[in-house]
């Protein structure tokens, strides 16, 4: 279910980005009034602000959603993935002894040293 839902949210989110990016600026038919002849559109001079900013209402409608629920399945998943590992038990350490060849001052052997 998981990665169903992240295949479509990915799908929605390039269809997105690309409605984006076809749609005209508010200002690009400035341009055609000053003569620069790029006017033209592929759905006509009327119809496409409003099928374009329709279907991009409804697909970041549809964005928005997948992504709340995507991040309430990420939620669960992790919460389940916790419990399954067994973290709380810690590691057997091995205790190392300190090196038994550091020489130790043995006060009845040496009369040199002051006492």
């Amino acid at each position: 279910m998981f990665e169903i839902l992240l295949v479509i949210y990915l799908l929605v989110s390039l269809a997105l980005v690309g409605l984006v990016l076809i749609q005209h600026g508010k200002g690009a038919d400035m341009g055609a009034s000053f003569g620069s002849g790029s006017s033209q559109t592929v759905f006509g001079a009327s119809g496409s602000g409003n099928f374009l900013t329709r279907t991009t209402a409804v697909l970041a409608t549809v964005f928005f959603v997948l992504s709340l629920a995507l991040g309430n399945l990420s939620t669960s998943h992790t919460k389940k993935a916790d419990e399954w590992s067994d973290l709380s038990a810690p590691a057997a350490e091995e205790v190392v002894n300190p090196a038994s060849d550091v020489p130790v001052a043995n006060s009845e052997s040496s009369s040199d040293v002051p006492q």
